[in-house]
């Protein structure tokens, strides 16, 4: 059975879809951009700084589905510049100290409101 995750602490959804699904002990976070949830804007800065905020939107939906970081098992991380990836994964490394999961990146040619990431999640109870 599906479940939709909605949590305020992350951005709602500017589209057709939930911020996550959790189906069969597999939570599916849909691509979070670094949207402040708290006043709806894009964080101000670059690369650093949107990547936190991404982070941060995921671990408030991972907490609040009762998962963490450690239970993540995949993540597909896009950027509008592949000039980014070395900042992003700075950043990105922090939430996975151990045992990262697995991972695939890639340049696109734009994202939503013109953001410089986008990071989705898979998450499984282990």
């Amino acid at each position: 059975m599906k479940k939709v995750i909605s949590t305020p602490n992350a951005p709602a959804a500017i589209g057709p879809y939930s911020q996550a699904i959790e189906a069969n002990g597999m939570l599916f976070i849909s691509g979070q951009i670094p949207i402040n949830p708290e006043t709806g804007n894009i964080v101000e800065g670059g690369i650093i700084e949107q990547t936190e905020q991404v982070m941060k939107n995921i671990e408030a939906i991972l907490s609040e589905a009762g998962y963490s970081f450690c239970d993540v098992i995949k993540s597909t991380c896009l950027l509008s510049d592949m000039a980014n990836f070395k900042e992003m994964n700075e950043v990105y490394g922090k939430c996975y100290t151990e045992n990262p999961p697995a991972r695939a990146a890639f340049a696109v040619k734009e994202l939503p409101l013109g953001v410089l990431v986008e990071i989705e999640t898979i998450a499984v109870k282990q």
